[in-house]
């Protein structure tokens, strides 16, 4: 089996618990991982508005998910007020993403409509029918989401019901195997898989800079796809790499593609 990563250290700034996947496929590589978690998951502030579109769903033509983490809240809300999935017949599901996918077929639901591409921007593009009159249900993060589904849907004569499902935070304090390791600069690649996670990411790093120190100097920066790369050059000057697939598996390839590149 080809090790492209032997000998790389690579830091990996995922939700706490929501990286061990990748960790594995990035390890069965050759490589050495650390977890610095970017993101804390939590309930959102209020389930009330939430609760209520669940007690309305047969007042939606499509019900919008666009992470595992709404997925995930979703059903739980959902088991909580004592119904099924038998609530949504009738409504159509929309995902973006094949790990969203996935985790909907968990609760035994195919979705109706995935985009070719894992980003909201392809979801708009590719709609499969006219959204005029629409009532559409969207479940997200309570605060720091793109707005860009929400703004081309209404453009489109949509009726889009937003509510609060969960909520990302950034940490208080850095992991401490993570931090040694920036300080000592011994991280070869960090990857980000979300616009959040570079966000956070570069908020815990102010509480490493000291006398003028940069310690992305010579570290290669990972991105999954276009929205986080834009992140990454507006907080942290640059990206090397991104993604072809944005997704965990092309985030991998392409790092492993680099990898091999720079080792030649």
């Amino acid at each position: 089996m080809s090790i492209p990563l032997q000998g790389k250290t690579i830091l990996v700034t995922r939700a706490a618990g929501q990286a061990s996947q990748f960790n594995d496929r990035l390890t069965k590589l050759g490589a050495t991982v650390i977890e610095m978690p970017t993101l804390e998951i939590h309930p959102p502030t209020s389930w009330e508005n939430l609760d209520r579109a669940i007690a309305n769903l047969a007042d939606f033509h499509w019900l919008i998910l666009t992470s595992t983490n709404a997925v995930d809240y979703f059903f739980a809300r959902v088991l909580a007020l004592g119904l099924d999935t038998q609530a949504l017949a009738g409504v159509k599901i929309a995902v973006v993403g094949e790990k969203t996918s996935q985790c909907l077929k968990q609760h035994s639901l195919q979705p109706d409509f995935t985009p070719p591409e894992f980003v909201a921007d392809s979801l708009v593009e590719h709609f499969p029918e006219q959204l005029a009159g629409k009532k559409v249900l969207f479940p997200r993060v309570e605060t720091g989401g793109r707005e860009v589904l929400v703004k081309e849907f209404t453009n489109q004569n949509a009726d889009v019901v937003e509510v609060a499902a969960y909520q990302s935070c950034c940490p208080a304090t850095i992991d401490q195997t993570a931090k040694i390791a920036l300080l000592q600069k011994s991280v070869d690649i960090i990857t980000f898989a979300s616009s959040k996670t570079v966000a956070c990411f570069h908020e815990l790093l102010q509480m490493l800079e000291s006398q003028g120190q940069n310690y992305l100097d010579g570290v290669c920066l990972a991105s999954i796809g276009p929205q986080t790369s834009k992140s990454c050059v507006d907080l942290l000057g640059r990206v090397d790499i991104e993604a072809r697939d944005y997704t965990l598996d092309g985030l991998t390839t392409a790092i492993s593609d680099w990898a091999v590149k720079n080792t030649l």
